[in-house]
């Protein structure tokens, strides 16, 4: 059986005190002594005692956990590799400055709206990050109308009078695009995440920005889900035109591996007739063979940054956007010049 949790009595009692004393000793308050309140802090080092985050609340008004909410089907987050970094990053921030992550899986918009009511109506948490911003994302006005310190990981359009921090996604598929030309291709291919995401949208505005401009034909996009079905089912759907693409280029890591597999299958030989292009280079992109060229960042210090200028907001210290490192193209055994190409 765990020991019962230590209290203000507890620390009172053995330092010969009132509740009272100890409270303002905890507290920073005036009306102990600097000595007493020396041996108030050392006795509830000694003890183990911790203030909760209820007596918290009712001292500053603070519940020391900031939220999180990701709304999509939990199935694909156990296999999404950036959101699993991307916690990772904000917990190692929160955990060391001891404050608590709320994390909540939504599989709808007007739910993870409404849990955001419900947080800040309860003082649940003290501010929240917002991810997959989308156009024209209302969650947006209502996080603006509720007050709630917020901070958005996208940007840097979208974001009403909401801070946010974000990468050059813009930047980054145009390197890739250019990576591709360079090396020879023509006819290249994208399966892109979701259509309604705002990062989805600057991808698609880089890409058709840059074939333009090097004249390339219309670069093919196709939309899928982020998972390793979609993404196999929609390389299967590309590889099946004649022509077919000679470069294909991924939004996420998983499904890049899921159109090798499929490539492989129907007897696309990777590099030789097919390139491929992941996003977001997890592990994943080095275990398969070939190894993926794939657009690298470290998505882990992404949410810690993230997390950081949360921390700052909440105490009043910061709220400006900010523009985390740019990803970059990392070529290895899944790109080559293009054979046979007309």
């Amino acid at each position: 059986m765990a020991a019962p949790r230590k209290t203000i009595g507890d620390i009172a009692k053995a330092a010969g005190v009132s509740k009272g004393a100890v409270s303002y000793a905890l507290n920073g308050k005036p009306g102990v002594s600097d000595a007493t309140r020396q041996r108030i802090l050392a006795i509830a080092r000694d003890l183990g005692w911790h203030p909760s985050s209820a007596a918290r609340a009712l001292s500053d008004g603070r519940t020391g956990v900031l939220g999180l909410i990701v709304d999509r089907p939990a199935r694909t987050l156990g296999i999404e590799s950036f959101f699993m970094q991307l916690i990772s990053g904000i917990e190692a921030t929160l955990s060391a400055r001891d404050v608590g992550l709320l994390l909540q899986v939504t599989d709808d918009q007007e739910k993870e709206m409404a849990a955001y009511r419900q947080w800040w109506a309860q003082r649940r948490v003290d501010g929240v990050i917002l991810v997959d911003l989308r156009r024209d994302d209302p969650r947006v006005p209502l996080l603006e109308q509720l007050g709630m310190p917020c901070v958005v990981i996208g940007g840097p359009e979208g974001l009403g009078t909401l801070p946010g921090i974000w990468s050059d996604d813009t930047g980054a598929v145009t390197e890739v695009v250019e990576y591709l030309a360079a090396l020879g291709h023509r006819r290249i291919a994208r399966v892109a995440g979701l259509p309604g995401l705002y990062h989805t949208a600057l991808r698609d505005r880089g890409v058709a920005a840059t074939a333009e401009r090097l004249g390339l034909p219309e670069v093919a996009t196709v939309y899928a889900d982020y998972t390793g079905e979609e993404g196999a089912r929609m390389t299967r759907a590309l590889l099946s035109r004649r022509p077919m693409p000679t470069a294909v280029i991924y939004d996420n890591d998983v499904m890049a591996v899921a159109g090798v597999a499929v490539a492989h299958e129907m007897g696309v030989d990777i590099p030789r007739e097919l390139s491929v292009v992941a996003w977001d280079d997890s592990p994943l992109c080095q275990l398969v063979h070939p190894q993926l060229s794939a657009v690298s960042r470290d998505i882990a210090a992404y949410g810690s940054h993230a997390a950081e200028r949360l921390l700052e907001i909440v105490d009043g210290t910061s709220s400006a956007t900010a523009q985390d490192a740019t990803p970059r193209l990392v070529p290895r055994g899944s790109t080559a010049p293009p054979t046979g190409q007309d």
